[in-house]
């Protein structure tokens, strides 16, 4: 199984070790073609952060663009952990429902955010999916999901 994992990059990096938990769990169930989003060294500047003017930063960007959307194209399930807003996981996350990919988002309400009614309003029960949890659940709550798309 390919598991597109989404969190937070330039919108804000506090989650990263909640990140590494999930990728972690998640391994357990295939391959996690973004892996790199959970490596601590990666900051909310960016993969290349080092590069220097316009069209290094654009070739970068569309670039990076490119080989997330093969990547999202070829998985089979996206998980994303939505508590840290951010344009880009957003972005994917539409694009994802648009391919009509199976999706599960984890939103920790302790956060003292409000969930986007974006991405909560989209769930379906079906292939849209938003899960409440607490970082002591997070593996258990994979799991239930995992379980639960190996009975479908």
């Amino acid at each position: 199984m390919h598991i597109y994992f989404c969190g937070s990059i330039r919108g804000g990096r506090d989650d990263v070790a909640l990140y590494q938990k999930i990728v972690k769990k998640c391994q357990q169930y295939g391959t996690v073609l973004t892996e790199h989003v959970s490596h601590g060294e990666l900051t909310e500047k960016g993969e290349d952060a080092s590069l220097e003017g316009d069209k290094a930063i654009q070739d970068r960007d569309k670039a990076i663009h490119d080989r997330d959307m093969k990547w999202l194209e070829m998985s089979d399930v996206i998980v994303a952990e939505v508590t840290q807003p951010s344009l880009g996981v957003g972005y994917e996350l539409g694009r994802a429902v648009d391919m009509r990919k199976k999706i599960f988002c984890l939103f920790r309400p302790s956060s003292g955010r409000v969930l986007s009614a974006m991405i909560r309003g989209a769930e379906d029960g079906s292939q849209f999916h938003v899960r409440d949890y607490s970082e002591e659940a997070v593996e258990r709550i994979l799991e239930e999901f995992f379980s639960s798309l190996a009975k479908n």
